[in-house]
């Protein structure tokens, strides 16, 4: 569907849908109330009900129709299998008592074997168009899309079988529609203080298989595959067991003693938990999602207890119900005796910049955000007020206004917002002593006094993480400071590539558009781009590949030191292996490699490329392998025609970074292969890149030029650099010339390079596009792919891909090295900068949107 047609119906839907809910909900009043509670249960059962069968239905259609060609049989078989379907043949003609084939079935030559010979089905072919109709194939369908759920259910026993009592026990009491505080045994099975305090210890377990209302249900079932299920993937179902059940006693006797030694104060919020009742598994469900969060690779290790444990204390601290103390003590249970239980993943190494950065922003906005519902909203918890005080609004007010202001700044790791922030954090906590003394000496806790210092209290444990993470607000406040920083080289980059060498991507470092960074020793360099907060190494770094992961490593902390989220584009393996630690990438393109050594255009997956080769000596076209700006005025005008007809005809615009154009292919250091026909007018045109590698002097003939590249002065290089292979960049033809002109001159190139005694070429890669033996895609790999598909009609990344097969090329996976998935939005929008720099991101919405 267009974007805009999308667009337009999403939201005529979604007004639509509030619209109706709105009515219904203003209309019924406090009766919506008891219509969600029993009647949720039949539209979820009767919605989960016409999905399964939809889904039986759906793969029924695709089993059968996926067995009629087995029914059509083979056009020069003796027996035609489709009279099966007009009764002329029965399938049990085809079988002997014992299951083995007729001779009637001999006769038409089955095997047995789902495949056959000469187009026949085989035995289990035919046993599969049994199987495939009729009710055998709607069990077997229904026996296809229930069978996960089977395995799933076997997997994970601990899980199915809480699931299972649950559920079970929610239907025979009526509680999954009728609420269970209204059961007149409700106070029997329920825990709280009042329960214990009568000698009713086995509430413990009882309460454990209720929820208090019908609604509840669907997100404690959910919290339980979760939660539970997560835990028990993780540890076994004898640990997740154990954390489960430890995690419930730990939260509901954690807070009967808690409110028992309560009494002692004059507490009206804990004279009013006293008496309230509780059911539910939330405890042992949530100390399962805590342990669960353990396991998690960092940095999401710690993001994931970090917002767990800031939901359980907000609830605690703003809502404050006998539920909301059972969670708070179930996850610091887990948080505190975690790292004392061996199993348990030990943590290694505190927080970077980066996280403590992450962490003092995602705790001012928590902190703004709660403290606005907590003195906006109305509470039915007798310590609070609803109408707050006027030093309350004061003290929101400047905590939001100032909070607004310095936000960002410290998430971007800026100094003087950091300051800030701990000047007011620094203000709240002695405010918030100053009203402690104050109830202390004045004997007076009024409810505005206890709203005031609960918006103070959250103010110290943020001060205590701005504290901790100090060292990670150095980024200088000016722009013009954020720079990288350069070491003084004792050899430019043009000259540590020429002897150290690179990937089949290193000499597009030596363009314009592209910084460097030298590491500390001269020895060797990152190219990259800056965009939208982000620093995009291109390829791999260059230089010994002995030093590659220092280099990397520094190329990192000088990123982040300037408040830069460093990422490295198309890296080889190689670099993949020397990632910091906590790292992730995925594959953005394939590099596909000749190997020209072992080169011999024959047999017959060569045919299609001697048959241009042949088609081209026949109608008088010539190859000419040169140096673009070596040829005259005439040949390069025509080059430049060619690409700007090429051009022309995109819908979206010339790409670059990675992808070069004629300016780059006229560098003297690029050899140039151009097919020109018998009046000299070029009918193709190819770039080759160099890829320079260690190599004596007598192993460099035909390698490299001398002049300058890209910015880079070219004075002091190696005087005879080894060239070991070449990169395909430009590719341009004629489009009323010679039609199979590209196979023609990357063919002729090869051999050209062989017999000069390169090792290889590379055919470069395609962005978003995969070989087609490859496993599916599956994750941030397979949004790529669907990416790669809305735009194959655009620029043709698959086309080029599978146009490049025709040469029987090896790949090699080309990846996109960052630090995790937060950063994958920014990356997205600095690549979109880095590909089309001249035009805007208004201007690639719109041409999106035209789609």
């Amino acid at each position: 569907m267009p974007y805009r047609r999308f667009l337009v119906a999403n939201s005529i839907g979604a007004l639509l849908w509030a619209g109706a809910v709105v009515f219904v909900i203003s209309s019924l009043g406090r009766a919506a109330i008891e219509l969600i509670h029993r009647f949720t249960w039949i539209a979820l059962l009767t919605v989960l009900v016409v999905v399964i069968v939809i889904a039986i239905v759906m793969v029924y259609r695709s089993r059968k129709a996926a067995a009629n060609p087995v029914a059509a049989g083979s056009p020069t078989s003796p027996i035609d299998l489709a009279d099966t379907a007009t009764g002329s043949l029965q399938i049990s003609d085809l079988f002997q008592a014992d299951g083995s084939l007729s001779p009637l079935a001999a006769k038409a030559g089955l095997e047995s074997t789902s495949e056959g010979i000469g187009g026949v089905p085989g035995l289990a072919g035919v046993a599969e168009l049994a199987n495939n109709t009729g009710l055998a194939g709607v069990t077997a369908a229904a026996r296809q899309v229930l069978g996960p759920i089977g395995r799933t259910a076997r997997r994970f026993p601990f899980t199915t079988g809480l699931f299972g009592v649950f559920l079970v026990v929610a239907i025979a009491t009526g509680s999954l529609w009728y609420p269970v505080h209204r059961q007149p045994w409700y106070h029997d099975i329920a825990y709280g203080l009042p329960s214990f305090l009568n000698g009713q210890w086995y509430t413990l377990i009882t309460g454990t298989f209720f929820s208090q209302l019908p609604i509840h249900y669907a997100l404690v079932l959910v919290g339980l595959i979760v939660g539970v299920g997560w835990a028990e993937s993780r540890f076994g179902s004898r640990r997740a067991f154990g954390i489960f059940a430890g995690g419930q006693i730990v939260a509901v006797v954690g807070s009967l003693f808690i409110l028992l030694g309560a009494r002692s104060f004059d507490s009206t919020w804990a004279d009013h938990l006293a008496t309230q009742y509780d059911v539910g598994p939330s405890g042992g469900m949530l100390a399962c999602l805590a342990a669960a969060m353990i396991t998690l690779r960092a940095p999401w290790r710690l993001r994931a207890r970090f917002a767990l444990f800031a939901f359980v204390t907000v609830s605690l601290i703003y809502i404050g119900t006998l539920a909301d103390l059972e969670h708070f003590l179930a996850v610091l249970g887990v948080v505190l005796v975690a790292p004392f239980i061996q199993g348990f993943r030990r943590v290694k190494g505190g927080p970077s910049s980066r996280e403590w950065r992450i962490l003092a922003f995602a705790g001012l906005v928590i902190l703004a955000a709660v403290e606005i519902a907590g003195t906006l909203l109305p509470s039915d918890d007798p310590s609070t007020s609803p109408n707050p005080g006027a030093s309350t609004w004061i003290d929101l007010a400047i905590d939001v206004i100032v909070i607004a202001l310095i936000a960002n700044g410290v998430r971007l790791g800026y100094r003087l917002p950091w300051v800030i922030a701990v000047i007011l954090g620094v203000f709240n906590v002695l405010e918030f002593a100053g009203l402690a003394i104050y109830a202390v000496v004045a004997v007076d806790f009024p409810p505005s006094l206890f709203e005031a210092m609960t918006n103070s209290s959250l103010w110290i444990a943020l001060l205590v993480i701005l504290w901790l993470g100090r060292r990670a607000y150095r980024v200088p406040w000016r722009r013009s400071r954020r720079v990288v920083s350069q070491q003084d080289a004792r050899k430019n980059p043009l000259e540590i590539l020429t002897e150290d060498g690179g990937g089949t991507l290193s000499w597009m470092t030596m363009w314009k558009a592209n910084s460097y960074f030298v590491a500390a020793d001269g020895d060797s360099f990152v190219a990259y781009q800056r965009h939208s907060g982000v620093a995009i190494a291109l390829g791999d770094p260059i230089g010994p590949a002995a030093k590659r992961q220092q280099t990397i490593a520094e190329f990192v902390a000088e990123c982040e030191r300037i408040g830069l989220a460093p990422c490295f584009f198309s890296v080889s393996d190689e670099t993949l292996d020397g990632a910091p630690d906590g790292w992730t990438h995925l594959q953005v393109a394939e590099d596909t490699i000749i190997d020209l050594p072992t080169l011999e255009m024959t047999g017959k997956k060569w045919q299609a490329i001697r048959s241009s080769l042949n088609r081209a000596t026949r109608e008088n076209i010539s190859f000419r392998m040169t140096n673009l700006s070596a040829e005259p005025w005439a040949i390069v005008s025509q080059v430049r025609a060619i690409s700007e007809e090429w051009v022309g005809d995109k819908a979206l615009p010339e790409m670059g970074f990675t992808l070069g154009g004629v300016d780059e292919a006229l560098d003297p250091h690029v050899k140039t292969a151009l097919a020109l026909d018998e009046n000299n007018t070029v009918q193709g045109v190819l770039s080759w890149l160099p890829v320079y590698g260690p190599g004596d002097e007598s192993a460099a003939e035909g390698g490299g030029g001398d002049g300058a590249e890209g910015g880079v002065e070219a004075e002091g290089a190696a005087e005879h650099p080894f060239v070991r292979g070449y990169t395909l960049d430009l590719m341009r033809r004629k489009d009323d010339g010679f039609k199979p002109v590209m196979e023609f001159l990357i063919a002729s190139s090869c051999l050209f390079f062989q017999a000069e005694g390169a090792l290889f070429v590379s055919l470069s890669g395609a962005p978003l596009a995969r070989a087609d033996d490859q496993s599916e895609a599956t994750g941030i790999d397979a949004v790529l792919e669907s990416v790669g598909t809305i735009l194959e009609p655009l620029y043709g990344f698959q086309s080029l891909h599978n146009f490049k097969t025709k040469f029987n090329p090896r790949y090699e996976r080309m990846s996109l090295l960052y630090r995790d998935e937060a950063d994958l939005p920014k990356i997205a929008l600095a690549l979109t900068r880095a590909f089309l720099p001249n035009e805007s991101l208004l201007g690639i919405a719109r041409m999106g949107l035209q789609r």
